[in-house]
């Protein structure tokens, strides 16, 4: 969530960007003996610097890591729980620094020909996306590997990059008059498809963890999409709301894919689940609206499309009411102490922690807010804790390595500052060999 450009917004004054690592799991190390260990991380970038926060627990905060080197940071992107961490600062827009935060030390740097709006990483490839053109690094080296050129116009920055190895697919759009989607195979370095989304130009994209389901929302805000990939097939077809259009905020899946979170600028955070709906034997209807609907239904396919289309698509398994309106924000969902939770962070300058009932669903209990800078909060009293122990499908990272720069396509790479580039560890606690890349 970058929020440089929404300097007018009311909230935290001294809030600019933040996010969720690709880390919302829980994992586990033989090591530590079997321990549940979560991963997940918040990223806060700072007009005064950046930090990283633990989310392993409720009820508080803790702080992992704080940089005052740098000033006015508009991007911080973790990778995983390592300790590879790309910055872009107010103060430089067009320079990208990749750092390894636990040594305190630069890695390497590139500077763009524009200002750098969006930075995405997974273990194989680093993302930086400009108005109108997106660079495609390797994450070991920081190669330029291929150049988008001439992307269509894209002042927000959205794209998204899959978290899968077997399926590193870049998606963003592909018009900014209509809301297609152009799918990027960032391994084969080639076009997958393009998928028509929308009829409104793209608000919001976003991969599952396994990279064969993207989901999609317009700048009308009513309708989320889902799509297969690369096939761009039509999987589930979601109404958030039909009163009003609104700016989808962000999009987030849950680790195994079957819950997908959709917040916007109003109070309601919206949760569906994935799920096909088994076709039940018909039954004659005994009452008056029992007639009433099984008329109505069959009368849709004398309806208008878009009609007919209201009756078909998925409604909300769960909501969330914000304390507020108005504010971009950010979610995820996640595993925290075995529970299911919806994380919001918010321009307001506090992360929101909710239940989610993976059986019933329904409305979203507040569990515990959190100030974004770290400071305490005043004591406020945690509602009982329910039963919802069913974990979601718990998946491993291994950490990646980064080395050296190139020159190369555009991106101008300046000196790596580090001198064992070979041999540099980003996760001394649970270092796994360096992932080597076989492309075509």
């Amino acid at each position: 969530m970058n929020l440089a450009s929404q300097s007018g917004e009311a909230g935290c004054s001294q809030l600019l960007f933040a996010n969720f690592n690709q880390d919302n799991t829980p994992s586990t190390r033989p090591q530590h003996n079997a321990v549940s260990i979560n991963n997940e991380s918040l990223a806060v970038g700072t007009k005064s610097g950046y930090k990283f926060f633990s989310l392993s627990s409720v009820d508080k905060l803790e702080q992992i890591y704080e940089c005052t080197d740098t000033e006015d940071v508009c991007i911080v992107e973790r990778l995983f729980s390592s300790s590879l961490v790309a910055i872009v600062s107010l103060k430089a827009p067009r320079k990208l620094k990749v750092c390894h935060f636990k040594k305190g030390t630069e890695i390497c740097n590139y500077s763009y020909s524009n200002t750098i709006l969006a930075v995405k990483l997974n273990r194989q490839r680093l993302i930086v996306c400009l108005e109108e053109s997106l660079y495609i690094h390797n994450i070991r080296d920081m190669k330029v590997l291929h150049t988008i050129r001439e992307t269509p116009p894209n002042p927000s920055g959205l794209c998204t990059l899959s978290i899968s190895n077997d399926n590193c697919y870049l998606a963003y759009p592909g018009s900014a008059t209509i809301g297609e989607v152009q799918v990027f195979d960032t391994v084969n370095l080639r076009a997958a498809n393009m998928i028509p989304a929308h009829d409104s130009p793209l608000a919001a994209l976003a991969f599952d963890a396994s990279g064969t389901k993207l989901a999609t929302a317009s700048e009308k805000g009513t309708v989320i999409r889902v799509f297969s990939i690369p096939e761009g097939q039509k999987l589930f077809e979601f109404r958030r709301g039909v009163k009003r259009c609104v700016s989808i905020c962000s999009l987030a899946f849950s680790m195994e894919g079957l819950y997908l979170s959709a917040s916007s600028n109003t109070e309601t955070v919206h949760i569906f689940k994935l799920e096909t709906q088994r076709e039940k034997p018909q039954e004659e209807p005994t009452t008056w609206t029992g007639y009433f609907g099984k008329v109505l239904m069959a009368s849709t396919t004398y309806l208008p499309a878009h009609v007919t289309e209201m009756f078909t698509q998925g409604r909300a398994f769960a909501t969330v009411r914000l304390p507020f309106s108005g504010h971009k924000n950010i979610c995820a969902l996640a595993i925290i102490q075995k529970i299911p939770r919806l994380l919001v962070a918010a321009a307001d300058g506090y992360l929101y922690l909710y239940n989610l009932d993976p059986q019933e669903g329904g409305e979203c209990t507040l569990m515990k807010q959190h100030k974004l800078d770290g400071s305490a909060e005043p004591a406020n009293e945690i509602l009982e804790q329910t039963a919802h122990d069913r974990p979601l499908v718990a998946q491993t990272y291994s950490a990646a390595v980064a080395k050296g720069y190139t020159e190369d396509q555009g991106a101008v790479g300046g000196a790596g500052l580090e001198d064992d580039m070979n041999t540099l560890h980003l996760d001394e606690e649970n270092e796994q060999p360096p992932l080597i890349l076989e492309t075509d």
